[in-house]
């Protein structure tokens, strides 16, 4: 068996190391949508985002999970920290960071402590509200699970705030 030179080992090395690093970059550049329209106000809307207490019984994309703890400071410059994890507790995650940008009934726009970007827009269409987010992707995860995941939560969302009374 010929024994290959190391020149084109070396060279091969590169080139799985530069796949591997513009599949990162491509997943990093695609940005996630996801959006819910709810039969409620945006006044209703806007403050069942808003609450800890309601975010604690909304920010739940499975039955078998929950959302324990909230700290929700909600202005350009506060903190948000969402404890998130199975009931059982075999998998979990905090999803935390900074407020960019708040504009009431509008826009809430954040940075995540991993530098990810996001933004939510509220858009009011008489008694119903858009709710859209748009999400830069982390890269452990595929993206259609990461869409799938926020699109549950958003569902979740809805329902609860559709079964509030005004």
């Amino acid at each position: 068996m010929a024994k290959l030179h190391p020149f084109i080992i070396n060279f091969v090395c590169y080139l799985c190391d530069l796949i591997s690093y513009l599949d990162v970059m491509n997943s990093q550049s695609q940005i996630i949508t996801v959006e819910v329209s709810i039969d409620k106000p945006i006044s209703v809307v806007w403050e069942t985002w808003a609450n800890p207490i309601d975010i604690m019984l909304w920010n739940i994309p499975f039955n078998d999970w929950h959302c324990p703890k909230v700290v929700n400071d909600l202005k350009s410059g506060g903190r948000f920290i969402f404890r998130m994890e199975a009931k059982d507790g075999s998998d979990g995650f905090d999803h935390s960071g900074i407020y960019d940008t708040v504009i009431q009934h509008q826009l809430i726009a954040y940075t995540g402590d991993d530098g990810r970007k996001s933004e939510i827009n509220f858009i009011a269409h008489g008694d119903t509200t858009t709710v859209s987010e748009t999400f830069e992707p982390e890269i452990m995860n595929p993206i259609d699970m990461q869409r799938d995941f926020c699109q549950a939560v958003l569902n979740n969302f809805k329902k609860y705030t559709e079964s509030k009374i005004a």
